[in-house]
């Protein structure tokens, strides 16, 4: 899919920022492009739609994917990967993204990101679905997102790096050549700018998150409205796979009629041992998939949503009641306290569950150094396509994917590679999955 051409009409500029780099966006994606192109040297500005941390990264529970653990390995987690992803993963970008990403998350906690370890001070990880391995790291039980959006902005404001916040971007700016040249933006409330301006710089780096409101309801924030894909598509940029919007199967169920934001019950509850019933307490996974209640997100929404409709329900049960109180107060503490400000107690009575709106798998085509179409301007995390996730996204792969091509785009800007050419097109995915290569 190619750009619309289409352009916003907004008043001239009344100010500008001058910078070697502009990052839209301040998730795990953007703010680790920011850190590693201002160590390089590169004066670098962060553009945000709210505040630093009111993107999804902050909302992320379950933890992040990489072969960290004892006889795991990044073949194992490429296998996992590629199967979740239903044959129309990009096996190269895949195969980058789990051979850097163990790397990338120790010098995540090399940043300051505080993960919960052992008594013995190894990291303590557990499974999600379409996980062989016990392979997730987590950080305060079930606040993962939380805690690296912490670290991740107090590291931005140690390193005294601007920042614009209430900024809404509006289009990229572009010189004679069709080459990047920054964006124009509306910041919105009081701060240091007001109304709109510019920052002016080569290369522009997209990392805008998802689109999840899009949709009645759904795991995202309320920022989460597509505008980074709306923008690059308005630059001429082309996207791909916008129709694989992934859907998590265990979301607190608040009535047929509940809009927006809804509470995410992790999949690491599932990986701990919980158990999805129906009214009956009849546990329906079992004999659908070979990790019955782990099985990818695909196969386990598209199951309760079978079942629903089978009973005439309008949601399914996750049943943790045989955690006890201890785990869940010490291992899941955030969706413990939300599950119990909706009245529901899970410690002594089944979670209502029903599939929502969760991840963009697609997005703005990029290459493997997170070049888009359009020179100058690159994309990672959600609001790219790297062809990582295929159809299906893998359990945790999200944040890691944040990482590595974060770090990959800053290289490439650091070593000058925007003189280079844009992105190449990617292989064609094979029809069939079984076709995919051992």
């Amino acid at each position: 899919m190619t750009g619309t051409g289409i352009r916003l009409t907004a008043p001239a500029p009344g100010w500008a920022i001058d910078a070697d780099v502009v990052v839209v966006g301040s998730g795990v994606a953007g703010l680790t492009a920011a850190l590693r192109c201002t160590a390089a040297g590169l004066r670098t500005v962060v553009v945000t739609k709210a505040r630093l941390d009111d993107g999804s990264t902050r909302w992320a529970q379950g933890g992040i994917a990489a072969a960290l653990g004892e006889g795991d390995t990044p073949e194992q987690h490429l296998a996992d990967t590629l199967v979740a992803g239903a044959g129309l993963c990009d096996e190269e970008a895949v195969r980058t993204l789990v051979t850097e990403g163990p790397a990338a998350v120790r010098r995540l906690i090399g940043t300051g990101a505080h993960f919960d370890t052992s008594a013995t001070g190894e990291l303590q990880l557990t499974r999600e679905g379409g996980h062989h391995r016990r392979r997730i790291a987590h950080a305060g039980g079930d606040a993962t997102g939380v805690e690296i959006s912490r670290a991740l902005v107090e590291a931005v404001r140690d390193a005294a790096l601007r920042t614009v916040e209430n900024a809404l971007v509006l289009d990229l700016l572009t010189d004679e050549r069709g080459r990047t040249s920054g964006v124009t933006l509306h910041v919105m409330g009081e701060g240091q700018h007001d109304g709109v301006g510019a920052v002016r710089a080569p290369a522009v780096i997209l990392a805008t998150g998802g689109m999840g409101q899009v949709f009645s309801a759904t795991t995202n924030p309320a920022v989460s409205t597509g505008d980074g894909v709306a923008l690059a598509l308005r630059a001429g940029a082309e996207v791909s796979d916008l129709e694989f919007v992934q859907f998590h199967p265990t979301v607190l169920f608040l009535g047929t009629g509940a809009e927006g934001q809804q509470p995410l019950v992790s999949e690491a509850v599932r990986g701990e041992g919980a158990h999805l019933v129906d009214a009956d307490g009849v546990r329906f996974m079992l004999g659908q998939h070979e990790l019955a209640e782990l099985a990818p997100r695909d196969i386990v929404a598209k199951a309760i949503t079978r079942r629903m409709r089978e009973q005439g329900a309008e949601h399914m049960y996750l049943d943790a009641r045989h955690f006890g109180a201890a785990m869940w107060e010490t291992r899941f503490p955030t969706i413990l306290a939300a599950c119990r400000a909706h009245g529901i107690d899970p410690v002594t009575e089944p979670v209502p569950v029903a599939p929502a709106a969760h991840y963009a798998s697609g997005g703005v085509r990029t290459d493997l150094r997170g070049r888009t179409t359009v020179p100058g301007l690159y994309a990672c995390g959600e609001v790219a396509c790297t062809g990582v996730h295929g159809a299906n996204r893998l359990a945790s792969n999200s944040l890691l994917e944040g990482l590595v091509f974060a770090e990959r785009i800053a290289a490439d800007i650091a070593a000058g590679g925007m003189a280079d050419s844009t992105a190449a097109p990617r292989p064609a995915a094979p029809a069939d999955p079984a076709a995919l290569p051992a």
